[in-house]
């Protein structure tokens, strides 16, 4: 029987490709946004009204809660917050999913 012989060749490029790849860089680390924490308090609950309010005061129409949080330029929860507060008061209509002025 004849034997077969183990070259180093066969071996040897493996260990020069590893040699010639590119070495791989860490991944930089993702900067995480800071999340914005809204204070509950009933100062804070009419200034957020009265940012939407305005909002919906300036827009002359019914807009969406999302709609609303952008035109006031505040967080959803801040008006959502300031939603209730309005709702509470009799301020507000709704119709369709969305909310004007009553």
């Amino acid at each position: 029987m004849a034997e077969k012989k183990v070259t180093k060749k066969a071996a040897a490029p493996k260990a020069e490709e590893a040699k010639k790849a590119p070495a791989k860089k860490a991944a930089a680390p993702k900067k995480v946004a800071e999340k914005k924490v809204a204070v509950v308090n009933a100062e804070n609950a009419g200034f957020k009204a009265g940012d939407v309010y305005q909002a919906l005061a300036a827009a002359g129409k019914a807009l969406t809660v999302k709609e609303i949080a952008k035109a006031a330029k505040i967080s959803e929860e801040e008006t959502l917050l300031g939603l209730g507060w309005l709702f509470k008061e009799g301020k507000l209509a709704t119709a369709d999913e969305k909310i004007t002025l009553a």
